[in-house]
């Protein structure tokens, strides 16, 4: 839709996704709870609650190589971390969270970069 000479390009952002399951490996595969339409070459962050084990992997972030609809590696090394467990229905399971602009470098913060589209 036009605005004032401008196209609005509407950018989807996949959404934060519960996790299943994550592997003891290097790199490791991350198991969600439902299909999470990432790509390739996507940064996520992992959040892990205390209860789901894996602690030392909570806040970290990656780049993802996606495997399958639910399934990605993340080029985070997981060997010697506790074992992930899924968290009881109940309570909120750990998720995994597209990492939208890393706010610590500020790149081209001072300058609009984007190209009006004609």
């Amino acid at each position: 839709m036009p605005v004032q000479g401008f196209i609005i390009t509407p950018y989807q952002i996949p959404a934060a996704r519960g996790i299943g399951a994550i592997t003891k490996a290097f790199p490791a595969q991350v198991t969600t709870t439902l299909d999470h339409g990432y790509i390739t070459g996507a940064i996520v962050r992992l959040y892990i609650p205390h209860y789901c084990g894996m602690e030392q992997a909570n806040r970290l972030k990656g780049s993802i190589e996606v495997t399958g609809a639910t399934t990605f590696l993340i080029d985070i090394d997981t060997t010697l971390f506790d074992p992930y467990v899924a968290p009881p229905a109940n309570l909120t399971p750990a998720q995994v969270v597209p990492v939208g602009e890393d706010t610590d470098t500020f790149e081209s913060a001072f300058r609009n970069i984007l190209q009006p589209l004609f």
